[in-house]
């Protein structure tokens, strides 16, 4: 099969094609018993379809024409009884059809994700958002709807069109002529619209994907674009963008209907021309009427699966164009994997040790650490400060390992952070940074997010210690009240104060905090980190700040400049340099 379908495609990477299809065959296969059970419901319904013309056949010329009214009746009820099992396997059919086709969607869907949640950092700040919306929304549901619906759209014409063909032979072969000239038309012209198809798709999905960026760029930011008065100037690039849009749809739509109207008008002149050809018999007696109407009725059956085979060929070029897109997505390597027989988690009060660390972003010649030799002894307090850029962030993505290094290692009490397991690792290092995230739930979910098993009374305490008290108290439903998205609603102090709190509920080896405390107030910010001082005693804490009083009272400040991490004057540290 997918074999077949590599030869009806021409790919630029027909490697990667290749690797698409085995990759959607994985979640096809799975639902065999199901297609198995729809593609016996697609025959039998089929059939009864094609029986329909020659119970009509036989109602006109053995019933009406001989005169025989016993027979017409039989003839009658046998065609109302098809009629109703027809309807009740049309209706039986749809209902399972739908049910595997959502399966199979969102089993796709969730892959993609899976192996999204894998990808770095880096990954996501090369990526529009809407362009990751548009592969994981639009182009699934292409590649689904191909590989369901289009398998038993196919059969269904393979059916029809094998029965209608065999039933036209024995009415009359000589009519059935028509269709040895019909179909290689048709296929010629499919041939040679389907490249036009295929250009016009992509460009399509891109138009979408800009429309879909513009949006999750725009609606988070919409308080900042009205307090600068730059309403107008979005709504006019939003038109902008869906004009592009809907120009690229008009060509699209003139494409395909060009794709269809000539094979549908050729059908037309080949059931004309049947009529002639066949009333002309029926006037000079050498052929029944019923036959007639029998024949036109399975020509029209005939020509239409043609048409939709033909068709599906077009669906495979506009599949084939979501599949080289999702492909992308699934070949872009996760550059940072769990193990696969991690080293049991060291127990310790959470020492780190660089040796000889470098590394620069993708992209950048110069590296932003350039063999950093460091011992931090476990419990410390340690504060790290340094200009703008100069990578205090990128620091803190090594140790929760988005990032792994060029060259040397990162040890946490004593082991290299490469051989223990990904997501016990990072449990274990809580980062409080200045983007808070925030989700769509009540104020206990996002505070038990990092620890989902957290108990009541330990949500209580943490919003003590991280002063939540006021806030809780003035929410109608206390821990129980919905934030809204992204908790717009909150002030920036609130959202940090929560972020604190979720991390105080993790209950990690390490705690960072990365201007965590810039939106509160001097007090506040006091009265924050002598809590968390207190709690966290004995474990090693990272504070990383441009304010003078977060990294005041710690037992060693380093300053990041030139890739080196230094001990400032004054401070003391096992330092290997």
């Amino acid at each position: 099969m997918i074999g077949l379908l590599l030869r009806l495609v021409e790919s630029s990477d027909p490697d990667r094609l290749r690797r698409a299809l085995h990759w959607l065959y994985g979640f096809v296969r799975p639902q065999r018993g199901a297609i198995l059970g729809l593609l016996g419901l697609s025959l039998c319904a089929s059939l009864l379809v094609l029986a329909q013309p020659w119970l009509t056949k036989m109602l006109i010329d053995d019933g009406l024409l001989a005169g025989d009214f016993p027979a017409l009746v039989k003839i009658a009820v046998a065609m109302i009884l098809v009629g109703i099992l027809g309807t009740l396997l049309s209706g039986l059919n749809r209902y399972l059809h739908t049910r595997l086709s959502g399966r199979i969607l969102f089993a796709l869907r969730d892959a993609l994700y899976r192996h999204l949640q894998r990808l770095s950092p880096g990954f996501y700040a090369r990526r529009r958002g809407g362009d990751l919306l548009s592969r994981l929304d639009g182009d699934v549901a292409e590649i689904q709807r191909f590989a369901v619906d289009s398998l038993f759209a196919g059969l269904s014409s393979v059916i029809g069109l094998v029965g209608a063909v065999a039933l036209m032979l024995s009415l009359s072969w000589q009519l059935s002529l028509l269709l040895a000239v019909l179909v290689p038309i048709e296929v010629l012209w499919l041939r040679w619209m389907r490249r036009k198809v295929e250009r016009e798709t992509r460009a399509l999905r891109e138009r979408s994907a800009d429309v879909s960026s513009f949006l999750v760029e725009t609606l988070p930011a919409m308080k900042f674009i009205q307090s600068l008065g730059q309403q107008q100037r979005e709504a006019q690039r939003l038109e902008g963008l869906g004009q592009g849009y809907m120009r690229q749809l008009l060509k699209l739509q003139v494409t395909e209907f060009l794709t269809q109207a000539v094979p549908g008008t050729l059908t037309s002149l080949s059931r004309a021309c049947a009529f002639i050809v066949g009333g002309y018999w029926v006037v000079q007696g050498s052929w029944q009427l019923g036959a007639l109407i029998a024949f036109s009725t399975y020509l029209g059956m005939a020509v239409g699966p043609v048409q939709s085979l033909l068709g599906l060929y077009v669906a495979l070029q506009r599949m084939t164009v979501s599949l080289g897109r999702v492909a992308e997505l699934r070949d872009e390597p996760a550059r940072v994997e769990s193990p696969a027989t991690p080293r049991p988690f060291p127990e310790g009060p959470g020492e780190l040790c660089l040796e000889g660390v470098w590394f620069a972003h993708e992209g950048r010649a110069e590296a932003i650490l350039r063999g950093v030799d460091l011992r931090i002894p476990g419990g410390c307090k340690v504060a790290i400060s340094g200009a703008s850029g100069v990578g205090k962030s990128t620091l803190i993505d090594l140790l929760q390992r988005f990032y792994d290094p060029e060259r040397g290692r990162i040890l946490l009490d004593g082991t290299d952070l490469r051989e223990l397991d990904l997501a016990a690792l990072r449990r274990r290092i809580a980062v409080v940074s200045q983007e808070i995230v925030l989700f769509r739930g009540s104020l206990a979910d996002n505070l038990a997010y990092g620890a989902p098993g957290a108990n009541r009374e330990q949500l209580e305490a943490v919003v003590r210690l991280a002063r939540l008290d006021a806030l809780v108290a003035a929410l109608p439903n206390g821990l129980d009240s919905l934030l809204g998205e992204r908790g717009q609603q909150l002030s920036g102090g609130q959202k940090q104060r929560i972020a604190i709190a979720r991390a105080l509920l993790q209950d990690p080896a390490i705690l960072v905090l990365d201007e965590a405390t810039s939106a509160v107030d001097e007090a506040t910010e006091r009265e924050v980190i002598a809590a968390i001082d207190q709690l966290f005693a004995g474990r090693t804490r990272i504070l990383i700040s441009h304010r003078a009083s977060t990294l005041a009272e710690t037992d060693l400040h380093l300053q990041l400049r030139d890739g080196q991490l230094r001990v400032l004057e004054g401070e003391t540290l096992d330092h290997d340099a």
